[in-house]
């Protein structure tokens, strides 16, 4: 497996995003769990996370929990980045909530319930239109200086708010968390900022979404064909051909998804593929 950096720590240059295993159409729970421990046993030494990752407002918290619960006795090998800001509502939809006080007590049962004094990476999952960013992004650096988290980031950030979080911690900044795939590509001016600033790049739904991974085709399909690989290996390797900044976290709720997805270091496109799959 090769790696990639975020702040001073290597981690698998391919991570897993642990979202599809908690939310609407989730496996049992012992799928769940052979999910996480097929990533680790793929190499994967990074795993994504959020407190809003689960059903509704009831089972809050639900895929911190189950990760966890998959790490057990391997929590070493890995470094886990969860994010906060994004909460649930009855019957299961999402609202926002970026006030400090909020974070700093999404942040306490982050903590509770990774089981760890401290968190890799916090990520603010979202901007908050009630809320200025300053302030959002402050409750963070406070984060930051008390010691509850090691590193800190940002989720669904434009570029001129990733420099305005950059320069409210102090040029900390560690990661920035957009959406990027073969269909959705305008986070690319993120991307060439994050690779400009040194700060690490991840894009999530990088295969287009839960449920349209199989929508994979054209360039992506034939490229594969030719290395007899998956389209998905060939979505993954294209983006960490970009820049070194860039650990894409696809989802998984199969053994078999993550462990295809994490053979993706091993491939090696050409110019000529790259500037097709670009096309």
């Amino acid at each position: 497996m090769q790696t990639r950096r975020i702040g001073e720590v290597e981690v698998s240059a391919i991570g897993l995003g642990g979202m599809p295993i908690s939310i609407e159409g989730r496996p049992e729970r012992a799928q769940a769990i052979e999910t996480i421990h097929a990533a680790l046993d793929a190499g994967v030494t990074f795993i994504d996370t959020a407190d809003a990752y689960s059903l509704d407002d009831t089972d809050f918290g639900h895929n911190e929990s189950l990760i966890a619960e998959g790490l057990r006795g391997r929590s070493e090998e890995v470094f886990v980045a969860t994010k906060g800001g994004h909460t649930r509502v009855p019957g299961g939809g999402w609202a926002l909530d970026g006030r400090p006080e909020y974070l700093r007590k999404a942040v306490d049962g982050s903590l509770q319930r990774l089981g760890v004094d401290q968190i890799f990476l916090y990520q603010f999952h979202r901007p908050d239109p009630k809320t200025p960013i300053a302030e959002s992004v402050g409750a963070l650096k406070e984060l930051l200086d008390n010691g509850k988290i090691r590193y800190a980031g940002v989720s669904n950030f434009n570029p001129e708010e990733i420099v305005l979080a950059n320069e409210i911690l102090g040029g900390r900044l560690a990661a920035v968390q957009n959406q990027f795939s073969p269909s959705f590509r305008s986070s690319e001016p993120e991307l060439e900022l994050c690779d400009k600033l040194g700060i690490a790049f991840l894009p999530w739904s990088p295969f287009g979404g839960i449920g349209k991974a199989g929508a994979l085709a054209g360039p992506f399909k034939e490229v594969g064909e030719a290395h007899g690989v998956s389209a998905h290996q060939v979505c993954l390797a294209w983006m960490l051909a970009k820049s070194e900044v860039v650990v894409p976290i696809p989802g998984a709720s199969r053994p078999a998804s993550i462990s295809d997805s994490a053979a993706a270091t091993h491939l090696e496109l050409s110019a000529e593929e790259l500037s097709r799959l670009d096309g």
